[in-house]
């Protein structure tokens, strides 16, 4: 049997046996001797004896040696060009280098030697080295990041989109397994919390008024600091001065009284600075922005000084007592009211009349001036809605905000001016955006019930609310909000979150697990009753409108339905 078989064998042409071929040839040359020479002699020829380098073709052919089978010339040009190259043959001396074959079974090749070639010359290599520049990979602190190599090109990084969607889907349900909004209860109280005010200089102060009196708390401590007996009756109303150093009340006593924000001393009696006797009862104070003097409401607005027991003016349009009245926090001079007659009344303090009045189908409560735009407040409402206008055009509300299942008793707006906070008859409270129709968010407790009086704290983190069973809550503005220091990290990944829930929020899925909300079974009877008889009303107008004459129902947009006029 012929080894190696056929298939195992090198094609004719190949390296490997042209390689083969070369080397038999040197051994065979190598192998021969001259005639007269004796095996030990200087000159003896082959593997006992020295062979002397050979650098010509003449000199190969004397010595005995065939060069090798590519120095051989093929044309009468090559050989005359032969005498003028040198070529490398090994003597008997010089072992053929083990690397001469490509399969080579012998000792490895030592790594300084030259790889050999037909030619008899080194084979060059080149090698491609890599340089970088340390600037561009290695940090100048080591409290700087670590960079990462990134490359961008869209080719390299398929399916971007689902990969996104699929991170904004996770980001959304753990927003809302980690939505845990109530922090605390103050209580304290022995009565329903009829209102609230908040510290213009510190975060952690807030002022509490019910009919057992006032109370100032430490949200830090989570406790009553100081409790004051100040009226005989309920409290209507309590707002701070511009400066913080005081603080104003108004009661069923008929009686304006002004105190001081720190306890007095050991020994001293609990005393008001002023005492103001009126002559009605007031339902409501607020006091101006940037100067010493305040507004109170009862049968008229009347505007105060603090250093005078005389108002300086009053105001009235109407007959009906005006439940509240708000200074606009950026156009001080402005300030609005709100009546039992159904009017938003605006008033300007520098002509000392009114400007204009709406006038909308029921009674609104209270109305609250949006911080950053001058001319937007918002009025909360007894049909169980909220309406945001522009005062200067009064005849159509920018937003109608409908969630609420019963009367609207209080708002407030966050210092962003972005959102607002309601509160409401239905034992629950809710977040607005501006711009929206609907709530982003409810809170509700089991104990909690008809909601009075509502706050946006000024770092618009924390939400305070007062309720009839005598207590404060505390709550998240942001339900899933980590509270504390966050790292960069934590702050560079809740940022990615928040951007990509707001690339993808109207995708049905996303859109349908972030909108989903637990609600007691009371507030979730009367919406399904209410969407029952919205739609059963909607059917209605739609039938008379079909049965009757072309124009003669007309079609009303939903925020002109409430709107009854205006007059300036």
């Amino acid at each position: 049997m012929q080894w190696p078989p056929p298939w195992r064998r090198s094609p004719p042409g190949s390296r490997n046996r042209r390689a083969r071929a070369h080397f038999r040839d040197w051994r065979k040359n190598s192998d021969s001797r001259d005639p007269g020479t004796k095996p030990g002699d200087p000159g003896a020829q082959g593997r006992e004896g020295a062979r002397p380098h050979v650098t010509t073709v003449e000199n190969v052919k004397e010595a005995g040696c065939t060069p090798p089978p590519s120095a051989r010339p093929t044309s009468t040009a090559e050989a005359a060009c032969l005498s003028q190259r040198t070529w490398t043959i090994a003597t008997a001396e010089e072992p053929p280098p083990a690397n001469l074959c490509r399969r080579n079974y012998g000792a490895p090749r030592d790594p300084a030697e030259p790889r050999w070639s037909p030619g008899g010359r080194a084979a060059k290599m080149k090698v491609k080295m890599l340089s970088r520049n340390p600037d561009n990979y290695v940090r100048e602190t080591k409290l700087d990041l670590q960079r990462v190599p990134r490359n961008y090109d869209p080719t390299l990084h398929p399916f971007e989109v689902p990969r996104e969607y699929v991170r904004a889907l996770n980001a959304t349900k753990l927003e809302r397994v980690f939505a845990k909004p109530f922090l605390a209860s103050l209580d304290g109280h022995r009565d329903g919390v009829n209102c609230l005010a908040k510290h213009p200089k510190s975060l952690a102060t807030v002022l509490s008024g019910a009919c057992d009196g006032e109370r100032i708390w430490n949200l830090t401590k989570r406790k009553c600091i100081r409790t004051i007996q100040a009226h005989e009756g309920f409290v209507r109303g309590i707002c701070t001065r511009f400066c913080g150093t005081s603080f104003f009340t108004v009661g069923d006593d008929k009686t304006v009284k002004q105190w001081k924000m720190d306890a007095p001393g050991y020994g001293e009696e609990e005393e008001p600075l002023h005492t103001i006797l009126g002559k009605t009862v007031y339902t409501g104070i607020d006091h101006h922005w940037k100067d010493p003097a305040f507004a109170t409401c009862g049968q008229q607005v009347d505007i105060w000084d603090e250093q005078r027991t005389n108002p300086i003016c009053s105001m009235t349009w109407g007959f009906d007592s005006i439940n509240s009245v708000k200074f606009n926090p950026i156009e001080t001079f402005l300030l609005g009211s709100c009546a039992s007659d159904r009017n938003i009344v605006l008033y300007d303090m520098r002509q000392a009349t009114p400007l204009k009045k709406v006038i909308l189908d029921m009674r609104t409560n209270t109305i609250c001036w949006n911080p950053m735009e001058a001319f937007i407040f918002t009025a909360a409402n007894e049909d169980y809605n909220l309406y945001t206008f522009d005062m200067r055009a009064l005849d159509t509300p920018l937003m109608v905000h409908m969630d609420h299942v019963s009367a609207v008793l209080d708002v407030d707006y966050s210092p962003t001016g972005k959102e607002f906070v309601s509160a409401s008859f239905d034992k629950s409270i809710r977040i607005f955006p501006v711009d929206r129709s609907r709530s982003r968010e409810v809170y509700h407790t089991k104990r909690m019930q008809h909601v009075i009086c509502v706050k946006w704290t000024s770092d618009s983190k924390y939400i305070m609310c007062g309720s009839d069973e005598m207590n404060i809550r505390l709550w998240k503005a942001n339900a899933s909000e980590k509270l504390g220091v966050l790292t960069s990290r934590e702050k560079a990944a809740k940022d990615y979150n928040q951007k990509l829930k707001e690339k993808f929020q109207y995708h049905p899925h996303i859109k349908r697990i972030a909108r989903h909300r637990h609600l007691p079974k009371s507030i979730y009877s009367q919406i399904q009753e209410q969407r029952i008889m919205k739609e059963a009303r909607r059917r209605k107008e739609v039938n008379r409108r079909k049965h009757s004459k072309p124009g003669s129902v007309p079609i009303v947009s939903e925020k002109k339905k409430h709107i009854v006029a205006v007059v300036k």
